[in-house]
């Protein structure tokens, strides 16, 4: 029964990527279109001094890049080696461990009972759908980069990664609740299945503010805060106003985060646009990210977060 559903579940699926393609076609091209793309031929590229240049230029102006594998990278080694070149040429901090069980890499796939930290289901391995979120919005310090290596696209229609700038969400808000979300007014609860030291499970900080270079997580600086853009960290079922004025402020960007101008300053990546070997590349802090549901089971991606930055509330 399992094997007829997921062979149902493929079929239906290729139709409805044909709808799919069919109904959005100009709108993919343009989405994809204003993302940086670079494609790597071989897993050597990770050490080319011109392309990490090239790397690091894109995430610090951008904040975004999609590359796109030509060679075959199931242990996501040219990935690990250019983090490590990125930290010694270009100042980037080393991954971050994503709970104390579990290392740099993290399988994002659906996984209904063996679960990859404390022993806890986390959410990227569901097939829920999971709204606008910051990585690691409950660390301290936390990383200004992460990315997402795709090992098998949803070949069934979901799977839809969607990302939106913060600076133009900030656009969208009053200049009150701005400063409300910039203060270190919000408790914010650390998922049981990221916890790293038991008796931290619990911080409080801003929603709003901008990376301290000077107490980057594992790197020197590579820029200055003067010249910093804001950046944001959400996750709505882990935050917690503690004042009213607070809690008015949260409501306002929620508001403005579902409605309808977010939406189209929206970039939706598809399956389709996001084939195996793409690797998706973001500023943790300057894009907010989030995917619809999954409909394929044997989706699977590799997530690595790295240069951990603590940020400053109040000085947006």
């Amino acid at each position: 029964m399992a094997m007829f559903s997921h062979r149902r579940c493929l079929v239906a699926g290729m139709a409805a990527c044909k709808r799919l393609n069919y109904r959005r076609h100009y709108a993919n091209v343009s989405e994809l279109a204003s993302v940086p793309q670079l494609a790597v031929h071989s897993q050597q590229t990770a050490h080319d001094q011109s392309h990490l240049q090239t790397i690091h230029h894109h995430l610090h102006k951008d904040g975004i890049l999609k590359l796109g594998l030509t060679f075959s990278d199931d242990t996501s080694s040219y990935l690990q080696q250019l983090i490590m070149n990125l930290h010694r040429h270009h100042s980037h901090g080393l991954p971050i461990t994503h709970s104390a069980e579990r290392g740099w890499f993290w399988d994002v796939r659906p996984s209904p009972d063996s679960f990859q930290s404390n022993n806890v289901q986390a959410r990227s391995e569901t097939m829920e759908e999971f709204p606008w979120h910051t990585d690691c919005s409950y660390e301290s310090a936390p990383p200004r980069f992460f990315a997402l290596q795709v090992l098998q696209p949803d070949r069934c229609g979901g799977g839809t990664l969607s990302v939106l700038k913060v600076e133009k969400l900030l656009g969208l808000l009053s200049a009150s609740t701005r400063r409300e979300l910039a203060k270190a007014q919000f408790e914010i609860t650390v998922p049981e299945e990221f916890v790293k030291e038991s008796h931290q499970r619990v911080i409080v900080g801003s929603v709003l503010g901008l990376y301290d270079d000077k107490n980057a997580g594992n790197s020197s600086s590579s820029s200055s805060s003067n010249d910093s853009p804001p950046v944001l960290r959400f996750r709505d079922d882990i935050f917690t106003p503690l004042t009213s004025s607070a809690e008015a402020a949260l409501a306002e960007l929620k508001s403005v985060m579902t409605g309808a101008e977010a939406e189209r300053a929206t970039l939706h990546l598809t399956a389709q646009m996001m084939p195996r070997g793409s690797v998706i590349l973001l500023d943790n802090g300057r894009w907010l990210h989030a995917r619809n549901e999954v409909k394929d089971p044997a989706r699977h991606l590799r997530r690595v977060r790295w240069d951990a930055r603590k940020l400053k509330a109040g000085e947006v």
